[in-house]
């Protein structure tokens, strides 16, 4: 094959790419594209949801007002969710977190043959019905440090339903604070 050949060949691959851009010019200058739209989907701002939890825990009602509303037989439903690692029968095992029955004016941190955290015990005190709903809402906002990989209840209502439902789980179950 001499140079003439490769000449040629070079000359028609040349030729076939200029064409093929020539032609997308042209229809570009012809046809206009249509700008693509967004992509994705447009997420809230953090501050919009921050302002709007913001007004939602305003409007809770103190806890002794929810508590006289509460209902056990609810509340029993609702901590279906703590059974995981929880038990509630008088004497019962601890499992991934400490038997719950007569929880309310026991010491935190103070169930014998439970290993606790040492944020934990050194919240010091004993569990109160206002104590136990703050450490149900958040327990990583109430007990800093704790190991509890729970999130929390959210709901007012729902914890109160809970608070209500762990009196019943005592020997000498403590009254509920005055509204």
């Amino acid at each position: 094959m001499d140079s003439f050949e490769l000449n040629k060949i070079a000359g028609a691959v040349l030729g076939a790419l200029l064409l093929a851009m020539g032609t997308g010019f042209l229809a570009e200058l012809i046809y206009k594209p249509k700008p693509a739209g967004d992509r994705g989907y447009a997420l809230p701002a953090a501050e919009e949801h921050a302002a709007a939890a913001a007004p939602a825990a305003a409007k809770e009602e103190p806890l002794p007002v929810r508590l006289a509303s509460a209902d056990a037989a609810k509340g029993q439903a609702a901590a279906k969710k703590c059974m995981a690692c929880h038990s509630f029968e008088k004497g019962g095992p601890n499992k991934v977190g400490p038997d719950l029955y007569g929880i309310v004016g026991r010491p935190k941190g103070g169930h014998e043959g439970f290993n606790y955290s040492a944020a934990m015990k050194a919240k010091g005190g004993d569990w109160t019905y206002e104590d136990l709903d703050h450490f149900i809402h958040g327990p990583k906002a109430f007990v800093q440090g704790t190991i509890m990989a729970f999130a929390g209840v959210p709901s007012g209502a729902e914890r109160a339903d809970i608070l209500a439902y762990l009196r019943t789980l005592s020997d000498k179950p403590v009254d509920f604070p005055k509204p």
